[in-house]
């Protein structure tokens, strides 16, 4: 059977995946698999995932409707076999390309995507909520949540569980298990057991049993008798007590590459009225040798050789890389120094660090709120922990930001990495709200360096010299044709001019200088303010200029609300100094999945952008 395309409809997706032999399921999963890698060898993304759920995600279709079943993916970077098994096989091409399809499930997309994806853990919590909203408004759909083990590392999973467990109604939660054992099984009498729970025989005679029993009261006492019985083999023997403790039926484990077996259990859960954990256990990066043999450097992918799984490009020196370089440097001149990630080692650059102090270095996994509480414990008691989290993910420590580390103005550094836009990840990975939401925060100190000598000289005063609460933010990538290293003020003078002010800070300075050399051109000359320091905020140097020049542009890749645009408009205002003002910026929305060079054109950020809003400013555009 060929695999769908945006051509085809999907409405009989069901029957037509139901229909399949044996052996075209095999076929078709195997098709799959190499459009798959095709595709994301050309446009990059997560792979090691999707090849990993390819028969879990045939197996759903098979049994599922997803136009109106509600399949909820957890983090949703396994989602490209169902996008392309729901009608949108043709658009992989345009994978994660602006204006293309996205790397996430999206509503917006197609009816099959239930509800956006991105960060992890919630997958239960938002099933558990379409359940109670199919019980009020009294409709009849099946609810599915899909979540990877690692996902489970995430305390909102466990809160969801909790109360997913206790629900009373249909509930699917589908454990996608490709590295963690939540439990170890005992031997080889616990494999055979789980194999023989799994067979349709046994799982239609579990229900005619079952059935026939609870139809006489003599009935249901054997019943409840042998129930407990078999209860009792099974909490000793199989893997299952955490989960039926908090109320589900466990199913499993099952693996996850036999579609045949996937396909049963799926329709026998199907029928089941209450709430259920399949455990389904594959392996990451399945039938492509490369992924296989190195899962994690196949999670996330640039464009690549699909004969050889070699990068296409070659990666060069970036920030994230500079930023694990200095603080294992700074951790060699002091023992306090400690490092802290939620399970992103590689992409915070972490590896050495971790390798050369492993009793100071500290993965929690996907638990960013653990980690901040976690690191203002230490601080507490002494230690200079730094926690290094992508801006988007550190939205969800938020709490323990406030709550744990401001108030007693606690010494916890945050190397916050990929702030900003970060490209083809889209609306859930774009940094673009920290300088916001980290300015909010009382005692805290937000650094912006421009370049990896900038990121080493603030990193080592974030950890040495200030106190408090301080945050270092930083892109995805490499530093710009800017390499200088300013001095510890908050703000210098990189270009005198007279007729404009620009103001920007970060690597975002690179696209300010470019449309100064083009104002230039054009006879106006603009004067360059470059931040160094973002909260607290200094707008002395931007007073002293705008008062000169009578004009202020501000560009920033972060949303309106709370940019620092605004702030410095605010502060010029409260000091009396008028001045046409723009701010370019990303907007009051969310910024779609697209290159950074391209968004930033479309945002007005790249130098051209800059130029134009200048001219806008001073009637000359």
């Amino acid at each position: 059977m060929a695999v769908r395309t945006q051509e085809q409809s999907s409405d009989q997706l069901g029957p037509l995946l139901a229909e399949l032999t044996g052996q075209e399921g095999v076929e078709l999963c195997a098709r799959l698999r190499r459009e798959l890698v095709e595709h994301v060898s050309c446009t990059g993304g997560h792979l090691a995932s999707n090849l990993g759920a390819v028969e879990l995600t045939v197996a759903i279709h098979r049994v599922f409707d997803t136009r109106r079943d509600r399949l909820v993916f957890d983090v949703g970077h396994q989602c490209y076999p169902h996008k392309i098994l729901t009608g949108r096989g043709e658009g992989m091409a345009t994978l994660r390309q602006y204006g293309g399809l996205a790397g996430f499930p999206k509503p917006g997309e197609s009816v099959h995507d239930a509800f956006i994806a991105g960060h992890a853990s919630n997958s239960v919590a938002v099933a558990l909520g379409m359940a109670r909203a199919r019980t009020v408004l009294g409709e009849d759909y099946k609810v599915l949540a899909l979540i990877g083990d690692g996902a489970l590392t995430g305390g909102l999973a466990y809160e969801g569980l909790s109360n997913a467990g206790k629900c009373g109604q249909q509930i699917l939660v589908i454990l996608n298990d490709n590295g963690m054992s939540i439990t170890p099984n005992v031997g080889g009498v616990a494999d055979h057991l789980a194999k023989q729970r799994l067979k349709p025989q046994y799982l239609t005679f579990k229900k005619r049993y079952r059935r026939v029993m609870n139809a006489t009261a003599p009935g249901r006492a054997v019943y409840r008798v042998t129930h407990r019985l078999k209860e009792m083999v099974k909490q000793t023997l199989l893997p299952c007590s955490m989960f039926e403790n908090m109320g589900f039926r466990y199913l499993g484990p099952v693996d996850g590459h036999n579609l045949s077996q996937l396909t049963q259990i799926l329709q026998y859960a199907r029928e089941l009225d209450e709430p259920v954990l399949l455990h389904v256990k594959t392996v990451k990066g399945k039938g492509f040798t490369p992924a296989e043999e190195n899962p994690d450097a196949f999670h996330g992918v640039g464009p690549f050789d699909p004969a050889t799984g070699r990068g296409k490009k070659t990666s060069g020196d970036n920030f994230s890389a500079a930023f694990g370089r200095t603080l294992t440097r700074l951790a060699g001149q002091d023992r306090r120094v400690c490092a802290i990630t939620a399970a992103m080692t590689s992409g915070t650059g972490l590896e050495k660090f971790a390798q050369k102090y492993p009793d100071r270095f500290f993965d929690v996994g996907i638990a960013e709120g653990c980690a901040l509480s976690m690191a203002a414990g230490m601080a507490k008691q002494g230690a200079i922990p730094v926690f290094g989290v992508y801006s988007t993910f550190l939205q969800r420590s938020y709490d323990m930001l406030l709550h744990d580390a401001a108030i007693d103005n606690l010494h916890v550094v945050l190397g916050v990495d990929r702030a900003g836009l970060v490209g083809e990840d889209g609306e859930t990975h774009h940094g673009v709200f920290d300088v916001a939401y980290l300015d909010s925060v009382p005692n805290m100190t937000v650094l912006a360096p421009a370049s990896f000598a900038e990121l080493e000289r603030m990193l080592e005063r974030a950890v040495f010299r200030l106190s408090g609460p301080v945050a270092v933010r930083y892109p995805r990538g490499g530093e710009g044709q800017y390499i200088g290293t300013s001095g510890e003020e908050p703000a210098c003078l990189l270009r005198p001019g007279e007729d404009i002010t620009l103001v920007s800070y970060g690597v975002e300075i690179n696209e300010v200088v470019q449309a100064a050399q083009l104002l230039e051109e054009k006879g106006v000359s603009a004067e360059i303010v470059k931040l160094n320091q973002l909260t607290p905020l200094d707008p002395e140097l931007v007073c002293q200029s705008v008062k000169k020049t009578g004009a202020l542009l501000v560009a920033e890749d972060q949303a309106a609300q709370g940019c620092v645009g605004q702030r410095l408009a605010a502060r010029l205002e409260l000091a009396g100094v008028s001045a046409k003002t723009a701010l370019v910026n990303c907007g009051q929305g969310f910024v779609p999945h697209g290159g950074v060079a391209l968004l930033k054109k479309e945002l007005f950020l790249d130098g051209a952008g800059i130029a134009q809003k200048a001219l806008e400013v001073l009637g000359r555009g």
